[in-house]
């Protein structure tokens, strides 16, 4: 029945308001993701079932992802007309949709950054130097995994496997996932690990860890956080920046390119918010080809 539904909106919109194919596309993506969340959630409910109170939950989902307001009242966007399209086809006899607005949707997220603003801060990054290289590394693998800084300061060498192209990552709560990790974030974790690490005195305790500093200890949360700001002002971006907001940026990037919820949600390690939640675990090829396919840096070319 969604399916029927989704496809007279398409119809809809191109007959009655002559959009693009590529709008067309993302409004139908839209009311896609909505479907979604109910079978995440385990709602087995048809369009004309759908209440405001359902809506919400949809919008708080999405936002606890990490996408931008932008992207959060775009979603809205095609889901409001989606409802406007039933109701004008007498399949509802009110718009769920009408009383919710965007996106007003609880604590404020940090800025998301475009995928301009990405390749501008790692372009200023000087890779010529021990210190840059570390940096950028830092940075890919971030954007590439959408990890929390602190998953990142406690990256381990044996929890890399690049053959596979995944990252073992422990999480909140001390949950272990597998995350996959882009080609060009493994580029640089490859000669980093092999060409700039040696050259570092690691000190006791820190064999294990990825990411070091000058002395061979660990790196800490706030230099993670400072090589970030440094850079995005030798970058000139004006927004209000912090590691998490690359975690951010990777959702909403996936989300907007057409990657599924479910996938997105996994990858970045949220738990189930209700114990009614459906929530398998998702194949690991397939993890690994939403990266490929929808994250903006998959496929760079040198």
């Amino acid at each position: 029945m969604w399916e029927v539904h989704i496809k007279g909106y398409g119809h809809f919109l191109k007959l009655e308001r002559s959009l693009s194919e590529n709008s067309i596309e993302a409004y139908l993506r839209d009311v896609f993701k909505l479907k979604e969340f109910l079978e995440i959630k385990g709602l087995k409910l048809l369009p004309q079932d759908i209440e405001y109170e359902t809506l919400t939950a949809f919008l708080n989902f999405i936002n606890e992802l990490g996408l931008s307001p932008y992207s959060q009242a775009r979603i809205l966007s095609g889901i409001k007309g989606f409802f406007r399209y039933l109701v004008f086809e007498d399949v509802i006899k009110k718009d769920p949709s009408e009383l919710i607005e965007a996106p007003k949707l609880g604590r404020k997220l940090p800025d998301v950054l475009t995928v301009e603003d990405i390749d501008k801060i790692l372009h200023v990054m000087d890779v010529s130097t021990a210190e840059g290289f570390r940096n950028r590394t830092m940075i890919e693998v971030l954007y590439s995994s959408g990890l929390r800084v602190s998953e990142l300061v406690e990256l381990k060498l044996t929890s890399i496997f690049a053959d596979i192209g995944f990252l073992k990552i422990i999480g909140k709560g001390n949950k272990e996932r597998l995350v996959p990790v882009g080609s060009e974030a493994l580029h640089y974790l490859n000669i980093y690990i092999k060409d700039v690490r040696p050259a570092i005195p690691v000190k006791k305790e820190f064999e294990n860890y990825v990411f070091l500093n000058r002395r061979g200890e660990g790196l800490t949360r706030v230099m993670v956080f400072l090589v970030i700001k440094k850079a995005a002002a030798e970058a000139g971006i004006k927004k209000s920046i912090s590691p998490h907001t690359f975690r951010h940026s990777f959702a909403t990037h996936l989300v907007e390119g057409g990657a599924d919820l479910r996938a997105v949600q996994e990858m970045l390690g949220h738990e189930s918010i209700t114990t009614t939640e459906i929530y398998t675990h998702l194949d690991r090829d397939y993890l690994k080809q939403i990266i490929t396919d929808f994250h903006p840096r998959s496929n760079v070319k040198r």
